[in-house]
């Protein structure tokens, strides 16, 4: 038993979902986890965003774009499926628009996991109608009615021990009957049939959850390239593959911030010891990368830059060192808001951090922090992270960009650029 994960790339046009259907076409004792398509999640964000603005033609407009794109897609593909796959697009879309209609009372990340968790139920649906259309035999499932998680909405956390049970009870008798089993990735629902999504990424830990509870044979992640690339090929075309890398490359690679992998996917794998492959979609014949738990080889350096930065500069305001008091009520402002830093440096009388911007959540850090901190707010950076680096490399990198803070260890430096 496998599980197959095809990110949002994977599903981005007509040609590239009959890409998914020539690869699963042989296919049997497999559970596939697919992404929203292209970039729905992001129109979705659009549409939540204006909704919790107040702006609800505005919201509904944007919405009405994905309506469009979606069944548009659907005309394309679909003949003898179409009629039924039409119906359970509206229902979905149904789902989202008795929302847009009311007026939000509630946080923003709620509505935003209500609103965005639609885009993977809206391409799965598709995929697996085209999939029957193919003759490619498949059971369509609603993973909220799986994966139990709390309401912690945009970060959600999985209930284990529950979500085991309802994987025992639904889905292990689906794919003894089915030869594929296609669900979603990404999202999740409380007790209370809430929706949550798990993280952006969060596709590629449905499916690692997936491999764990069904104790698959190996997990494939199916990407636009030929594996894990040691640098992202998109802004660094000399990029190169990566063969082999063990489960621990991958998590430091994800920790700071590596796209390839989501930062909670390796240890559900690792923990039983289930190889992932990342395998590239458009040629199926490429070997990819294998992530096992044995030892590697030298590798060359791994280079993760990530945009839109901000660096938040506390200073103690009565130039009183900064103890541990401050920084522990500092760190309790992160879970609250679940905003993790991606560096910090603490000074004799100041704490910095970078994080990403976000500013809804930036603008309650500060503001919280105000209380016991002087808080200034630089924007406008990026965080660039080299693994195994040598100092060509870095001097490469970072020529003619100035570096506003540097961390440095034998094995990773990080530099925040301007």
């Amino acid at each position: 038993m496998r599980v197959f994960k095809f990110g949002g790339a994977s599903v981005s046009s007509i040609d590239r979902i009959k890409q998914v259907a020539h690869i699963l076409r042989n296919e049997s004792d497999l559970l596939v986890v697919i992404s929203a398509m292209g970039k729905t999640t992001n129109a979705l964000e659009k549409v939540a965003e204006q909704f919790y603005a107040g702006n609800r033609d505005e919201a509904l407009a944007l919405f009405k774009q994905v309506k469009d794109q979606h069944i548009n897609t659907a005309k394309y593909l679909l003949v003898t499926e179409y009629l039924a796959c039409e119906q359970a697009l509206i229902n979905f879309f149904t789902e989202v628009e008795w929302l847009l209609y009311d007026k939000p009372v509630r946080h923003f990340d709620y509505y935003y996991d209500q609103i965005v968790c639609i885009g993977e139920l809206l391409s799965t649906c598709i995929v697996s109608a085209f999939l029957n259309e193919e003759k490619i035999s498949n059971k369509w499932i609603d993973v909220r009615d799986v994966f139990r998680t709390d309401d912690l909405f945009r970060d959600a956390t999985i209930d284990w021990a529950f979500t085991q049970q309802k994987v025992d009870e639904l889905v292990k008798p689906l794919l003894a009957q089915n030869r594929i089993v296609v669900t979603q990735g990404f999202i999740g629902a409380t007790d209370e049939n809430e929706s949550t999504t798990l993280g952006r990424e969060g596709s590629d830990y449905s499916a690692a959850i997936f491999a764990n509870m069904l104790d698959a044979d190996y997990q494939a992640i199916w990407k636009d390239v030929a594996g894990v690339m040691n640098a992202d090929p998109k802004k660094y075309p000399n990029a190169e593959l990566i063969p082999v890398l063990n489960y621990n490359e991958v998590i430091e690679m994800a920790y700071y911030g590596a796209q390839v992998i989501h930062p909670k996917t390796i240890k559900p794998l690792q923990n039983k010891g289930i190889p992932l492959y990342v395998k590239c979609f458009l040629d199926p014949s490429l070997p990819g990368t294998v992530i096992h738990n044995k030892p590697i080889p030298a590798l060359p350096p791994i280079i993760v830059l990530k945009e839109s930065q901000v660096l938040l500069h506390l200073k103690s305001k009565d130039f009183s060192f900064v103890g541990e008091h401050s920084v522990l009520q500092l760190y309790k402002l992160f879970e609250q808001l679940a905003f993790r830093p991606n560096l910090t440096q603490n000074g004799a009388i100041s704490f910095t951090c970078c994080l990403d911007d976000r500013s809804e959540k930036l603008e309650q850090l500060a503001l919280a922090a105000a209380d016991f901190f002087d808080v200034t707010v630089e924007k406008g950076l990026r965080l660039l992270t080299i693994r195994h680096y040598v100092p060509e490399i870095i001097a490469t990198l970072v020529a003619q960009q100035k570096i506003v803070l540097q961390q440095q260890t034998p094995e990773t430096v990080q530099l925040v650029l301007h």
